[in-house]
């Protein structure tokens, strides 16, 4: 399959804590505003670092920079069919966005959340905005439609929702993304004011004052007391991802998320359950929690493995509830954990995604919440899992 992506180089900021920032020179949101676009400026180079607990800023980013260190200079090489059926379902994607640019979530109308799911399929199977290709049009409408949705107070939401914080933490990740993997293009120049303000809220929604056993995460609301895994796995996906695209936040809100994951873990068996302090387990939640401890630098954490070897135990199914949820969180978080346990795991969740691809490119569950959120959800988040070997997405690095 075509893709018009370039390959990347080095990644500029390394090191063990994968979520902390090089100390290298910074612009804060406020910065960035009085800068305008001269951010190779000496005088914006020597801005220091802000302190706190909670602190967001924008990298300087002047010339393109990494999306990855482990990215191979070509794809790997991949399963033909699984590379027909990607194609298909991206064709199936670009004829079924709206003239808004944005795409719909079931009977639920156009969401941020789907919009930027069907956006990162694109980016995930190489195709980037700034870049002559198929898809830089439905990418660039699909972007655009989320930033023209940004509330004043930076919450990605257009459509009121039973959770909104699930679709400001997915629009979060894949502005990032766009970022990291085109960062010198004028579309990355249009996200980075937006970014920043969507990092500050997720900040500022996990300090709010919570019991004890619930700090840490997130749920539903920016101004929700209790937390939950689902929800939190987004946010900590959407930090990563913005920290690899140039925003930084201060080791303290990362160290009470893996508190919180860790808390979400079962003891005896493996696996997490959807808030602390017990409850049941499924391969969703295990996906979500073992990726989460992985991308914040626990990697192989005892939590981390026990949901690695869960996963390996319990084969992905059709059938299952939230199967597409599983569809996303699992194999990256396999791929995460170690080859053993990714080659264990994924090539069964490709038989049964390509078992269960509709004649026209899309997918749609047979049931549950995963139904209700409808074939665009369904079909972006194969297309998601699909590409996890190309490893073009850069939330998708090792």
């Amino acid at each position: 399959m075509e893709r018009s992506v370039r390959s990347p180089g080095p990644l500029s900021v390394s090191g063990p804590d994968r979520l902390c920032f090089a100390p290298e020179p910074v612009l804060s949101a406020e910065g960035m505003n009085a800068c305008g676009d001269d951010r190779g400026s000496a005088s914006a180079q020597r801005i220091s670092r802000l302190a706190g607990s909670l602190v967001l800023i924008a990298s300087v980013l002047i010339a393109p920079v990494a999306v990855a260190q482990d990215v191979p200079a070509e794809a790997p090489a991949s399963d033909p069919k699984a590379d027909a059926a990607m194609h298909r379902a991206l064709e199936w994607l670009k004829a079924n966005q709206k003239a808004s640019g944005g795409w719909e979530s079931g009977n639920h109308g156009e969401m941020t959340s789907v919009t930027s799911l069907a956006v990162m399929a694109f980016l995930s199977a190489g195709h980037v905005p700034n870049e002559p290709g198929p898809y830089r049009e439905a990418i660039e409408r699909g972007v655009r439609y989320v930033l023209r949705n940004q509330k004043p107070n930076g919450f990605l939401v257009s459509n009121p929702s039973h959770g909104p914080m699930y679709c400001h933490g997915i629009s979060t990740l894949m502005l990032a993304e766009v970022v990291g993997m085109a960062p010198s293009s004028s579309l990355a120049d249009e996200i980075r004011p937006a970014l920043v303000r969507a990092v500050e809220l997720i900040l500022k929604a996990q300090a709010r004052k919570k019991p004890k056993d619930q700090e840490g995460g997130w749920r539903y609301q920016p101004d929700s007391i209790d937390s939950d895994l689902s929800v939190t796995g987004w946010q900590v996906m959407a930090l990563r991802a913005a920290k690899s695209a140039g925003c930084a936040v201060s080791a303290e809100p990362i160290e009470k998320a893996i508190a919180y994951i860790k808390r979400c873990a079962h003891k005896d068996g493996g696996g997490f359950a959807y808030q602390a302090g017990g409850g049941p387990v499924n391969n969703p939640r295990t996906g979500t929690g073992t990726l989460a401890l992985e991308i914040c630098g626990e990697h192989l954490s005892p939590e981390a493995v026990a949901g690695a070897e869960y996963l390996l135990k319990h084969a992905p199914q059709w059938s299952s509830d939230y199967f597409f949820y599983e569809v996303y969180y699992a194999p990256q978080a396999m791929f995460q954990v170690g080859d053993k346990y990714f080659r264990g795991y994924y090539p069964k969740l490709v038989k049964v995604l390509l078992d269960h691809q509709d004649k026209n490119g899309s997918w749609l569950a047979g049931g549950g919440n995963d139904r209700t959120g409808g074939r665009v959800y369904c079909t972006s988040m194969a297309v998601l899992a699909l590409a996890v070997e190309y490893r073009y997405l850069p939330i998708y690095q090792r």
